[in-house]
């Protein structure tokens, strides 16, 4: 694929979002807009498709504000509730396309979005209010989606191993404490590379800013982003420490990556 990606952050947030409900740090109390961070999530378009990673519970407010107006496939990185939660809001999107959406995730993830909506899978309903979704379980291997190769990352997020996703030039990782080695090497010669940095401080299914920088720095992306930042890390004052071409992403940030 020869054409360019346009990628929008639709969420930068950590589990709990930014604010953090019934907190007044300064980040929290913030006036910077890109201080406020809807959950982690990304519409990825090329070829007239578009193609959401994770449909977190804020994705109602998150595709209003970007205007989405489609959702071709949706990616999810794992199975926990800041990362699927927000399923059911595709329906307007069934309404209008008139077909299903299919959904790409690993053998768990899958399991847990037919457990919380199961009446969205379930035979025995007519209801046409329901989304109408066609389940893909991924394994490591690539699969093609809309005229690209898209490579399911393995990752560590603690004990748990969960994906993220490779595009040509560009690739989300969230939620991540390590990156296996395998991996590093499916991460190399990258226009944008996307990191989770939820703190300084070590967290044990998190990523920290400083590992991430020693990763940025080991696979040499022209241009970093890190997300999934929680309320430790106030945006001007933290993006003035980092490296010119690593920046802190922000909910609405707008990012060209070539093909």
């Amino acid at each position: 694929m020869a054409e360019s990606l346009q990628i929008t952050v639709l969420g930068s947030g950590t589990s709990v979002g930014v604010p953090t409900i019934g907190c007044h740090c300064k980040v929290c109390t913030s006036t910077d807009p890109r201080d406020n961070r809807l959950r982690p999530s990304v519409l990825v378009r090329y070829g007239g498709k578009s193609i959401l990673i994770d449909t977190t519970p804020d994705f109602r407010q998150q595709a209003l504000r970007a205007r989405i107006e489609r959702v071709d496939a949706i990616l999810f990185t794992h199975w926990h509730a800041d990362h699927i939660m927000g399923l059911d809001d595709v329906r307007p999107f069934n309404f209008r396309q008139k077909e299903p959406i299919p959904i790409y995730g690993s053998e768990r993830t899958v399991e847990a979005v037919l457990t919380c909506f199961r009446y969205a899978f379930s035979e025995s309903t007519g209801q046409t209010n329901i989304p109408r979704l066609q389940p893909k379980v991924l394994n490591s291997g690539p699969f093609e989606l809309f005229g690209t190769e898209v490579h399911p990352v393995p990752l560590l997020h603690g004990r748990d191993e969960i994906y993220g996703f490779r595009f040509p030039g560009f690739a989300y990782l969230t939620d991540h404490s390590e990156i296996p080695e395998q991996s590093m090497g499916m991460l190399e010669g990258l226009d944008v590379l996307f990191l989770d940095a939820l703190r300084h401080k070590p967290h044990p299914t998190h990523s920290t800013v400083e590992r991430s920088l020693k990763h940025v720095e080991r696979l040499g992306p022209r241009r970093a982003y890190f997300t999934h930042v929680c309320h430790d890390l106030a945006h001007e004052e933290t993006e003035n420490r980092l490296p010119e071409h690593v920046r802190l992403a922000y909910d609405g940030l707008e990012i060209t990556v070539d093909g």
